[in-house]
């Protein structure tokens, strides 16, 4: 093994790489020497980095819910009255909006299935040709709004009155 490498090595080899460093060296320090760092000596000036902050959740606006203070039983129309419990009838299966207001123009809150049974909370109210009640889910105060009484049916026959 030493004489294969023997046979391979000598003085010229090692000086010629030793030639081939230094040439290396030399020119690294050249470059280094004529290319200034950035914002040294040439005018120019480093690279200005801006950090742009990520996006945010942005806030979707919520549709107000209308406020009820008391129930008062009041005017019974139709069969329907304040206190009652009322269920979506008529609709064919496809359901009744219920609105933010007691009218036609009022936006839709959101959709009452077939037979879903709310209680009344307010009302009536007189737009469009039709009687208005403003109804409440039992089970969530939040599935709330105003509905036709043309949809409607009663499912206890005599209002609870409120304490």
């Amino acid at each position: 093994m030493w004489t294969w490498l023997k046979s391979r090595v000598n003085i010229w080899v090692i000086l010629g790489a030793l030639a081939v460093a230094g040439a290396l060296i030399a020119l690294t320090m050249a470059l280094l020497y004529f290319y200034p760092a950035p914002g040294a000596g040439s005018g120019t000036q480093a690279a200005q980095l801006t950090v742009i902050p990520g996006p945010t959740l942005t806030p979707t606006p919520q549709t107000a819910t209308p406020q009820v203070t008391e129930e008062t039983p009041g005017a019974v129309v139709g069969g329907i009255g304040v206190g009652m419990y009322v269920q979506i009838a008529g609709t064919g299966g496809d359901g009744l909006r219920l609105r933010s207001g007691p009218s036609k123009n009022d936006d839709p809150r959101f959709l009452g299935y077939e037979s879903e049974v709310f209680r009344v909370k307010d009302g009536p109210r007189f737009s469009d040709d039709l009687t208005w009640w403003f109804l409440e889910a039992p089970y969530d105060p939040g599935r709330s709004g105003w509905a036709a009484s043309a949809y409607l049916a009663v499912v206890g026959a005599t209002p609870t009155p409120s304490p």
